[in-house]
């Protein structure tokens, strides 16, 4: 049985990992500022794609996603119990939604959510991915790509992982639907910007 004090410290290191605003620190080092006043003011790769510079966005892509598959790398790696490498993942997904030192105010979580699913277990991540592309080739919508792709990840885990994993997902796939809730509003009224298409500022 695994006791509460590493359960606890397992959370805790992933969140301090997730909490990493690569976001903001590659911008503010490329000299670009406060990508928070930038677009959306989200520190994401999204908002990062606003300075033009690609290469940094596809930069905090893949940091961001890193920062969910390294702790659950991390936690497979000391101990070979498979909930402790949930609640890595869990606890960096957390992190980067909710960073400490950002008064609480950090990214959308898909990219870390997609690190995460992955690192636990591949065949999910794959899954998600695929309904990503699928759904934005159809709708050529972002947003709503990602969350169909999340929606659909508690059933893509229960039938190619585990019931512990789709657990997890449908709750972290409730917070991505609490971060989106302006997105899902635009999507409803039609007034999403579709890929390709410059955004207005919000």
């Amino acid at each position: 049985m695994t006791d509460i004090t590493l359960i606890t410290g397992v959370i805790l290191g992933g969140y301090i990992l997730g909490s990493i605003p690569f976001g903001l620190l590659l911008t503010s080092l490329a000299g670009y500022g406060d990508i928070r006043k930038i677009g959306s003011g989200n520190i994401g790769a999204t908002n990062v794609l606003r300075t033009g510079n690609r290469p940094l966005a596809l930069l905090t892509l893949l940091l961001d996603s890193g920062k969910g598959a390294i702790a659950v790398i991390i936690a497979k790696l000391l101990w070979d119990e498979d909930l402790l490498a949930l609640l890595a993942g869990g606890g960096a997904f957390i992190g980067h939604l909710y960073p400490l030192w950002l008064k609480f105010k950090g990214g959308k979580g898909v990219a870390t959510f997609l690190g995460t699913i992955i690192a636990l277990s591949w065949p999910v991540g794959v899954a998600c991915c695929l309904t990503w592309i699928i759904v934005a080739a159809a709708t050529r919508l972002s947003s709503l790509s990602a969350l169909i792709a999340a929606l659909l990840s508690p059933v893509y885990s229960y039938f190619f992982a585990t019931s512990h994993m789709a657990i997890l997902c449908l709750l972290l796939t409730g917070l991505i639907y609490i971060r989106h809730k302006e997105n899902i509003r635009r999507i409803l009224e039609g007034t999403e910007p579709k890929i390709g298409h410059k955004k207005k500022e919000d």
